[in-house]
């Protein structure tokens, strides 16, 4: 590991990420990433305020990496064709294949849910799961946009959104 303040924070991230994928984040405990990192558990604070900091800049490394790719690829100037070939050719990196596939799981789960909501009737026969699917996770990927500028709270949003999926927005007469 690194000496310097900046570099160990750097190893911490990168080893962290490392668990995250092979055990989940949930599973990953504070103290397995310290040990590591070759640090006390307590010696992490120096670092990081919890875990979901590290996590938080392991996405925001992430997502700044991508749009670095994306950026680059709008900067070279090329043809509209060219530059989206540039941003589909940075986007299927391997580097990103566990992100790949914990979304294929994510999306798994919630497509089988809708299947087995079908099957039992609970749901609408005609029910399309995976378009289902795509519509509920755009939907609640846009609050954490504008909740706080808002002011709802997360509950808030998860409700009324549970609302409107079950209840609709018609009136019942």
């Amino acid at each position: 590991m690194s000496t310097t303040g900046s570099g160990r924070r750097a190893d911490v991230v990168q080893l962290a990420g490392e668990l995250f994928a092979q055990k989940g984040y949930r599973a990953t405990t504070v103290r397995e990433i310290a040990d590591a990192a070759g640090i006390l558990s307590g010696s992490l604070y120096h670092h990081f305020d919890s875990k979901e900091s590290i996590g938080d800049e392991i996405l925001s490394g992430f997502i700044n990496d991508v749009l670095a790719d994306y950026r680059a690829a709008v900067a070279s100037g090329g043809f509209p064709r060219e530059v989206l070939e540039q941003i589909v050719r940075s986007t299927s990196q391997t580097r990103f294949g566990y992100l790949r596939k914990a979304v294929g799981e994510i999306e798994r789960t919630w497509v089988t849910q809708l299947e087995r909501g079908k099957k039992e009737g609970t749901f609408r026969a005609d029910l399309d799961a995976r378009l289902t699917y795509r519509l509920l996770r755009d939907v609640l990927w846009i609050p954490s946009q504008w909740r706080l500028a808002e002011g709802y709270s997360t509950e808030q949003v998860a409700d009324a959104l549970l609302r409107l999926l079950f209840d609709g927005i018609t009136a019942r007469t």
